[in-house]
């Protein structure tokens, strides 16, 4: 599995940026949307997240497509910014993130299918995905 994280700084160019990493992937694109870190804990302000995160990578590794799937980090901002009806996570046409974490399969016509919070805690749920 490689990962690459899109900066929350790199918001604005995000579709050029997802693009690119699709054409170059050997295989699957799983990206993750997430509250970003807090810098006192190196955790996640969205407490979903963080105990959603450890499981994506478990059942990612522990798929099939392991050796060739990317997963890419996406931070959303802080609590403020995320909560922010301008993120611009919410406001991306492909994407309109409604809820933290979500997991979704990428492809080069854009997002497919999607785990939304608790779903991305459910082994069972990731085993499928």
């Amino acid at each position: 599995m490689k990962v690459i994280r899109i900066p929350e700084s790199d918001a604005p160019q995000f579709d050029a940026t997802i693009a690119k990493i699709v054409a170059d992937a050997p295989g699957p694109v799983a990206v993750v949307f997430f509250g970003t870190e807090l810098p006192d804990t190196q955790k996640s302000f969205c407490p979903d997240c963080y105990i959603a995160d450890p499981l994506i990578r478990k059942a990612i590794l522990a798929s099939p497509a392991a050796g060739t799937t990317t997963l890419v980090e996406v931070p959303v901002g802080n609590r403020d910014l995320w909560r922010n009806p301008a993120n611009p996570y919410r406001t991306h046409p492909k994407i309109m993130l409604a809820r933290i974490p979500t997991l979704t399969l990428w492809t080069a016509e854009g997002p497919t299918t999607s785990l939304v919070e608790e779903e991305c805690a459910s082994m069972e749920n990731l085993a499928k995905f």
